[in-house]
C-alpha cells in the first residue's frame, strides 16, 4: 500500500526544521548506503546522529505520534530515527531497493523495514525534478509532494529520485517495522479502519454495527500483529 499523508508537519514547522537544517554541515549520501544504493546514489545529507538531526528527527517523530492517518496505515511497532538528503545539481538516486534490515550505528536497535517514509521539506515550486518514483504491480508512480507532507510505500519497491535540475530538494526519510509484516493484511486493517471511522459520524461509537466492526478489526489486529 502506498499512502500520501498531508499536513504531518506544518508550514511554520517546516520553516523551524529548515532553519536549523540549512545551517548545520551536510555530507556525502553515501554514508548511509548500503553496496548496491552506492553505484546509484548522489545527494547529501546531514551526518547520521549529528545534533540537528537528532533534533528536527525528534520533532518529526512527536508528529507522527500525533498523525491518526500515520498510525492507522502504519501500525508502527518501531520506527528508525529520521534522516534527511538533499538533492541539486543534477544529483539523483538510482533504482533501488532498501536494505531489509536498518541497523542504528553505535547501538544493538535495529528494525526490519516493512515501509519507507520520505516527508517533503522544499515547496515544490523550488525546484526542478526530484520526483520520487515507485514501483509496484500497478506500474510507476511519481512522487512530488508539498512541504510537510508525506508518503508512506512498501520497502520491498523499487524506487529512485529523478535528478534535480533546478533549486534543491531537502527532504526526511527513513523506515519502520510495523506491527502486521504483510502488506496486504496492513491495507486490509487500514480499509476496515477507515470504513469504520467513516460510520461514526452517521451512527455514533455505541451503534450495534459499529461496535461488531470495531471488534472485527481488533480480532484480526489480533491475529496478526507482531509484537
Amino acid at each position: 500500500m502506498m499512502l500520501q499523508i498531508p499536513q504531518v508537519l506544518s508550514p511554520d514547522q517546516v520553516a523551524q526544521c529548515r532553519r536549523l537544517m540549512d545551517a548545520a554541515e551536510w555530507v556525502d549520501g553515501n554514508v548511509t548506503s548500503g553496496r548496491q544504493s552506492a553505484l546509484a546514489k548522489r545527494n547529501e545529507q546531514l551526518p547520521e546522529g549529528s545534533p540537528v538531526a537528532r533534533q528536527v528527527g525528534d520533532f518529526i517523530l512527536d508528529a507522527l505520534g500525533k498523525s491518526p492517518a500515520f498510525i492507522a496505515a502504519a501500525l508502527p511497532l518501531k520506527v528508525f530515527p529520521p534522516l534527511f538528503n538533499r538533492y541539486g545539481g543534477g544529483q539523483a538516486f538510482g533504482t533501488h531497493i532498501d536494505n531489509a534490515i536498518r541497523m542504528l550505528r553505535g547501538s544493538d536497535f535495529r528494525v526490519r523495514s516493512d515501509l519507507s517514509c520520505t516527508l517533503f521539506l522544499t515547496d515544490p515550486a523550488d525546484y526542478d525534478g526530484g520526483e520520487l518514483i515507485i514501483q509496484d504491480t500497478f506500474g510507476e508512480h511519481s512522487v512530488k509532494l508539498a512541504a510537510g507532507d508525506m508518503v508512506l510505500y512498501p520497502s520491498s519497491s523499487e524506487h529512485r529520485v529523478t535528478p534535480v535540475t533546478r533549486g534543491a530538494r531537502v527532504s526526511s526519510f527513513f523506515w519502520l517495522q510495523s506491527m502486521v509484516r504483510d502488506d496486504g493484511q496492513r491495507r486490509l486493517l487500514y480499509d476496515l479502519d477507515q470504513s469504520i471511522q467513516g460510520l461514526v459520524p452517521t451512527l455514533g461509537n455505541d451503534h450495534a454495527q459499529v461496535i461488531k466492526l470495531t471488534g472485527v478489526y481488533h480480532n484480526l489486529l489480533r491475529r496478526w500483529a507482531d509484537c
